[in-house]
């Protein structure tokens, strides 16, 4: 079954976010163009708006300059200056909405899992195309490190993505989800 993207709200994302993704010319044609199946689409509008309110309450600016799906998953790249604060914030607005991305399918919107065939994918039951959900270790299915700089030292914290709440959830480790 082949997918037929459907650019209209792409387009109309692009131009209702005009000012993080500043397109040139035709939105067709703008930079960071969602290149990405219509079950996102939902996902990408919660990123756009997080991202917009990071810049508006924290200054500084950015622009979008791709979003893609790759090994399964959202990858949204941006550049821009601001200030740390600002720039954490916009992080974690992608960082969440890529993590989204593991737990959606990117057809149709609806829960999915991450599936194997000939390349990876994020699907429901109904759009998996016979792929079988790819093998993860119970208990660290959603898993997310950042690196923190904590009193002069570098420390992992390990986060977990809760589709319910929509935001992360640390752990001690990815081993005290598990236990």
């Amino acid at each position: 079954m082949e997918i037929r993207p459907h650019p209209d709200w792409r387009q109309a994302l692009v131009e209702s976010y005009d000012d993080i993704f500043r397109p040139v010319g035709p939105s067709a044609a703008a930079p960071g163009l969602p290149a990405v199946d219509d079950g996102w689409r939902d996902l990408l509008e919660r990123a756009c708006a997080r991202i917009r309110a990071s810049v508006r309450t924290h200054g500084g600016s950015l622009r979008v300059t791709e979003i893609s799906e790759k090994y399964g998953t959202l990858r949204v790249r941006w550049e821009g200056s601001m200030s740390p604060e600002a720039a954490a914030r916009v992080e974690e607005a992608v960082d969440l909405a890529e993590a989204r991305s593991a737990t959606t399918c990117e057809v149709c919107g609806e829960p999915g899992v991450l599936r194997a065939g000939e390349w990876l994918a994020t699907r429901c039951d109904a759009h998996g195309d016979g792929r079988h959900p790819a093998e993860v270790e119970q208990g660290i299915e959603h898993p997310h490190v950042e690196r923190r700089f904590v009193d002069g030292h570098w420390h992992a914290v390990f986060r977990f993505y809760d589709r319910t709440s929509d935001r992360f959830v640390e752990a001690d480790s990815p081993r005290s989800q598990v236990e």
